[in-house]
């Protein structure tokens, strides 16, 4: 079995939970082409992005000439499959935010795509995000004629199902998958009835090698950490705000951003004008081990987003025994259970916030422990990466075996 993986853009630092699924099916003897618009320039933290990189293929790296040279050469091809995609592209963007110019551009990409399909001999695309990458992975599976599925993680694809063409996705895929029930209720809002046998749960999964080892203690020292992009859908500028409710009725604590994004200069801003220098500190971009190092080093892991699908950051903590704080939304409430294995607070109060994490600073070491066990517990028993790649395994072997067509009747 060999199937071809399309991202927008692979590697990525926010992007490791896709490695690891994709190295997990290699485990199990299948062939996995790597495919992404582009990325063979970004900068990199870790050494498996870095050989993850030289196995990609670059649609865009050789110049928009090459690209209108390949979609001549599938017109003359296949000129029926060539103008059934095009007809589905205009389609897609009669509702799209994005104009029509967008979607030939999708449509010369996937042309691209099906010629790396057709070459390879690949038995089945799949891409990850329900947003452009998915649509150039539909467009290709038209030229192609083959079958495609895609990932959808959330909150942009919920966020505007209707303009990206969520249903008619779905409908023309072999499967679509979700990671969380959650995800999966809000697919059945924007699918046809219909097509909702063809959602399947699959968790994103955590490898071993993260987390195995002895059980590193808890520290007393009253330290948490942040990981995550620095954007306004993480929340880190509400959490500077219950850091500084926290700072003026003196209690004790240190604060770790680990991340970086658009919001960096704010937040490094945010945090003089609220006197926390000293409190809290940005580390930008590190590794997966660095992660894994700032989290044992730290009491909990605090996670106050606005919007999510399942942060992968929630099953690392848990796996390495650290309770999470986190914000009662998306799929998050079916890993973190309150009392048990962590805190759920309301989305945007910035006084629940800082009552948490007050109430987690103050927890006594030994129920700390106790509750990172049982978080333990809850991530392996359901984030397994390989249980969860043999699960996407199995799909894309019905999918193949089945062999649903792709009818320009669709159109």
């Amino acid at each position: 079995m060999r199937i071809s993986y399309f991202i927008n853009q692979y590697p990525k630092v926010s992007h490791s939970f896709i490695r690891r699924e994709i190295l997990a099916l290699e485990r199990r003897g299948i062939e996995v082409e790597r495919i992404a618009l582009r990325g063979w320039d970004a900068e990199l933290v870790d050494t498996e992005d870095e050989q993850e990189r030289d196995q990609t293929s670059y649609v865009l790296r050789s110049g928009i000439a090459l690209l209108a040279f390949v979609a001549m050469l599938s017109f003359l091809s296949h000129p029926f499959r060539w103008f059934s995609a095009l007809a589905l592209a205009l389609k897609m963007a009669k509702k799209s935010t994005r104009s029509w110019p967008f979607h030939l551009i999708y449509l010369a990409e996937a042309c691209m795509v099906a010629k790396w399909l057709n070459d390879s001999g690949s038995d089945h695309l799949h891409a990850h995000f329900g947003t452009n990458s998915a649509e150039v992975a539909m467009l290709a599976s038209v030229i192609s004629g083959g079958t495609y599925s895609f990932t959808v993680h959330g909150p942009e694809e919920f966020d505007k199902p209707e303009s990206i063409g969520l249903a008619e996705k779905v409908q023309r895929s072999a499967f679509t998958v979700v990671i969380s029930s959650y995800g999966r209720s809000q697919m059945y809002r924007w699918i046809n009835s219909d097509d909702w046998h063809k959602i399947k749960v699959v968790h994103c999964g955590l490898e071993p090698k993260f987390h195995e080892g002895a059980a590193a203690p808890i520290p007393s020292r009253p330290r948490l950490v942040c990981v995550g992009r620095l954007c306004e859908q993480k929340g880190q500028l509400l959490l500077l705000k219950a850091a500084q409710i926290l700072s003026r009725k003196g209690v004790q604590f240190e604060l770790v951003l680990a991340g970086d994004g658009e919001l960096r200069k704010k937040i490094e801003s945010e945090i003089t004008v609220l006197g926390l220098t000293g409190k809290v500190s940005v580390t930008g971009w590190i590794s997966s081990a660095d992660v894994r190092e700032q989290l044992l080093a730290s009491r909990a892991l605090v996670l106050p987003s606005f919007a999510e699908g399942l942060p992968v950051v929630i099953m690392e903590a848990m796996a390495l025994r650290r309770p999470v704080l986190t914000t009662y939304i998306a799929g998050i409430p079916e890993l973190v259970q309150p009392g048990e294995t962590g805190w759920l607070i309301p989305s945007g109060s910035v006084e629940e916030l800082a009552l948490a994490v007050e109430a987690c600073l103050a927890t006594p070491a030994a129920q700390m422990s106790y509750m990172g066990e049982q978080a333990r517990l809850r991530v392996l028993e359901r984030h397994d990466i390989d249980r969860e790649a043999d699960k996407i395994a199995n799909h894309f072997r019905d999918a193949i075996q089945t062999r649903i067509p792709v009818l320009a009747s669709q159109t």
